[in-house]
């Protein structure tokens, strides 16, 4: 088991406790009417995005699906400036147009937030091409799911990257039950590792639960892409512990297999423990970051609902004729 120092353990616990708590306030907020539309929250899967941040660098870029709360964090982007954008006010990193689903920030390299399925794959796929024709040594960490992984586009993306030699990582976030539907159920081959065999593209599972399998295997994929090999895939075998957005009830799955990801492979207790009993960090200092972290998010919701609509001028920007 790959290991971490003692303040790389700090670090992803405060980063990903950000994202969990942000997360919970999100899901508060969209129950109170605050927050309209569709809302795909990513309690579970913090280690993922949290992970193979660690492992990037400054300059490389990432692209998701709908269920981005945490990769925008993860990046940099402030919880001010997301909340705002799920309650629709100009202070959102879409001036309050885009939502939940649509946010980005080219001062930290995010590029969405795309509620297609399956469209993210293709657009990472260009930023690799990018990073290409410009010569830098820049990766493109494109993620999208296990439902995702079944459409046409990413296997054109495929093609291309491997032909090309693109510096891509595709991340495949395999949460199990995409929208509702078991892999088993709707995958021919539930390994998703092996997806670009045919393309030659090497691939890896990983414990999408461990910070520290997240952050090696981000490593390995890295060296991979910068050394000019080409794409790679990491499939990140991880668990949301929400419906797949606020409005699905999650019946398909029991709430004793929940109950039990949370209990024996919560990403944020894993380092929790460690921190307590290998580093002999104190309670009272976990406390502490927990409370600070609640203070930003408490910020956040505060200024989310506070912060005015956009103006209705707003609806001619942003245009492309």
């Amino acid at each position: 088991m790959p290991a971490l120092t003692k303040d790389q353990e700090l670090s992803a616990y405060r980063e990903m406790l950000l994202i969990r708590r942000f997360e919970e306030k999100a899901g508060q907020m969209y129950g109170m009417g605050l927050i309209g539309g569709f809302c795909h929250l990513y309690i579970g899967q913090e280690a993922v995005v949290v992970g193979m941040q660690m492992a990037s660098k400054a300059g490389d870029q990432v692209i998701t699906g709908y269920r981005d709360h945490g990769h925008m964090l993860a990046t940099g982007m402030s919880a001010n400036g997301v909340m705002a954008e799920l309650t629709g006010r100009r202070g959102g990193y879409s001036r309050g147009k885009g939502g939940s689903m649509h946010m980005f920030s080219a001062e930290k390299h995010f590029y969405g937030g795309h509620g297609i399925v399956g469209a993210q794959v293709s657009l990472g796929t260009g930023l690799a091409f990018a990073n290409r024709y410009r010569g830098n040594d820049n990766v493109s960490l494109t993620y999208f799911g296990d439902g995702a992984a079944n459409q046409g586009q990413v296997y054109e993306s495929f093609n291309m990257a491997a032909l090309w030699k693109l510096p891509v990582i595709y991340i495949i976030e395999n949460n199990r039950y995409a929208m509702g539907t078991a892999v088993n159920r709707a995958s021919a081959q539930t390994d998703f590792s092996r997806r670009g065999l045919s393309f030659n593209i090497p691939g890896e599972q990983v414990d999408g639960m461990d910070i520290r399998e997240t952050y090696a295997a981000g490593l390995r994929a890295m060296e991979w892409c910068r050394s000019g090999k080409g794409p790679y895939i990491l499939e990140m075998q991880t668990y949301r512990y929400r419906g797949h957005s606020m409005s699905d009830p999650a019946k398909y799955r029991s709430k004793d297999e929940v109950q039990k990801m949370r209990t024996e492979h919560d990403p944020i207790e894993q380092v929790r423990e460690r921190l307590l009993l290998e580093w002999k960090i104190s309670e009272e200092e976990l406390k502490k970051i927990d409370a600070g972290v609640r203070d930003i998010v408490a910020e956040s919701a505060e200024f989310a609902t506070n912060d005015p609509e956009p103006d209705p001028s707003e609806l001619w920007t942003d245009i492309l004729k």
